[in-house]
């Protein structure tokens, strides 16, 4: 079975990522639902591009699966900055409900 998470990597290999990691991270925040992730992804593509940019190539690349997550951390490198950076800070805790969430009880 192919999970979200499945579906994001395979998505993402359009930037030809020289490293690429995608978290499903939903069980911090969405009571288990495939909603939430943190992806870092690695390429030469963004070289000489700001972090919008950086941001923006990564929307096109999953196109309408963006539509299926509530929350997307994104680290994006170029293989420079990767083989400088120390580690990749945690995401953030979610502040607000999912539209995916169901009440409980």
């Amino acid at each position: 079975m192919t999970t979200r998470a499945d579906q994001l990597r395979d998505a993402l290999t359009a930037l030809q990522p020289t490293y690429l990691d995608v978290e499903d991270e939903s069980h911090m925040h969405s009571r288990g639902l495939e909603t939430h992730y943190k992806a870092v992804v690695v390429s030469a593509a963004f070289e000489g591009k700001r972090a919008l940019q950086r941001h923006q190539m990564v929307y096109r690349a999953l196109g309408p699966q963006m539509q299926q997550i509530h929350a997307l951390a994104l680290h994006t490198f170029t293989p420079q900055e990767w083989a400088a950076e120390v580690q990749v800070p945690d995401s953030p805790h979610c502040r607000s409900g999912s539209r995916h969430d169901k009440p409980a009880g």
